[in-house]
């Protein structure tokens, strides 16, 4: 992005949507973990006008610089995992 000739915009993303549920059953489950034990949700504290879908949309970024995500949604999960496994037991 800094070597480009003009300045310009970039969305720096997977393309991909997860959410909230989806990240806490994954980490739950690396850790052998059932997370509906652990884990409580209260509808008043849902938001009425969220949104469903988020995502990033990286398409000009892999088309002019040439970028791909070096993360996918597990990898990041896994390294986050393993970072605290580790910081805790210290």
């Amino acid at each position: 992005m800094l070597q480009q000739d003009k300045p310009n915009d970039f969305v720096v993303a997977t393309g991909e949507t997860r959410s909230v549920k989806e990240m806490v059953e994954y980490v739950f489950s690396k850790l052998g973990m059932n997370w509906a034990d652990h884990v409580q949700t209260d509808k008043k504290f849902e938001r009425p006008e969220e949104l469903d879908y988020l995502r990033g949309d990286p398409t000009k970024a892999k088309q002019l610089l040439n970028w791909k995500p070096k993360y996918t949604f597990e990898s990041m999960m896994d390294e986050m995992i393993e970072y605290w496994l580790e910081h805790l037991q210290k």
